[in-house]
């Protein structure tokens, strides 16, 4: 079956800077049961549907969690497959949505390790945003300087923090997960949740007032 809602590599339409925190949308249409009630009884479409739902915040949980377009992107489509070949395996214990950012979050770590061993994250990437381009296809001379070199600061501080308390921070922040939904996604409790994320913070506080200030 295709699932129609995979992104696929590279879309134009991507943005490079993701927003750190949105108000939580609430999902038009279905509910996710819904749709997954209606997958059961042999409507295929209502799987495409729900994957599009939340492509959008899986692909900013993988980025924040890779800082690389490409490997984000990566990370989203084998974190849907994952999902739809171990569908049978959600329980409803947790939300839809839970369930596959902790799949997705999980596939973006992997991915991560994996390109570490083998090198990439030491080659440069581009990071002027596809909209900012000029008419002949060109960034101009000061696009998006200043805010270019803010991002790598981020990213390159998240990229320090343990893998723990970076998956819990982006989970929290850029999934749009409430504490619950975070300590369900990862199996641990609302406490070690709270502590991850205090230590994450605390951490980043320091990383990226080293950094950024003169």
């Amino acid at each position: 079956m295709v699932v129609s809602g995979i992104p696929k590599r590279r879309p134009r339409s991507v943005p490079r800077a993701m927003p750190a925190v949105s108000a939580p949308a609430v999902p038009a249409g279905p509910s996710d049961a819904a749709l997954l009630d209606r997958f059961a009884r042999g409507d295929r479409a209502a799987l495409d549907d729900l994957f599009r739902r939340y492509r959008a915040v899986a692909y900013r949980v993988a980025y924040r969690l890779l800082g690389r377009e490409a490997d984000a992107l990566d990370a989203v489509q084998d974190g849907f497959i994952k999902a739809l070949t171990h569908l049978d395996r959600f329980r409803g214990h947790s939300s839809f949505k839970t369930w596959l950012l902790r799949i997705v979050s999980n596939a973006a770590l992997d991915l991560g390790r994996q390109r570490k061993r083998d090198g990439w994250n030491d080659r440069p990437q581009a990071v002027v945003s596809p909209d900012r381009a000029g008419p002949d296809g060109q960034p101009p001379p000061d696009a998006d300087l200043e805010r270019a070199d803010i991002r790598r600061v981020i990213e390159a501080a998240l990229a320090q923090l343990p893998a723990a308390q970076r998956q819990t921070f982006v989970l929290h922040v850029d999934g749009e997960l409430s504490y619950r939904e975070v300590a369900d996604a990862l199996g641990i409790s609302i406490g070690t949740v709270m502590s991850r994320l205090f230590y994450a913070r605390q951490k980043l506080k320091t990383l990226l007032a080293d950094r950024l200030l003169p």
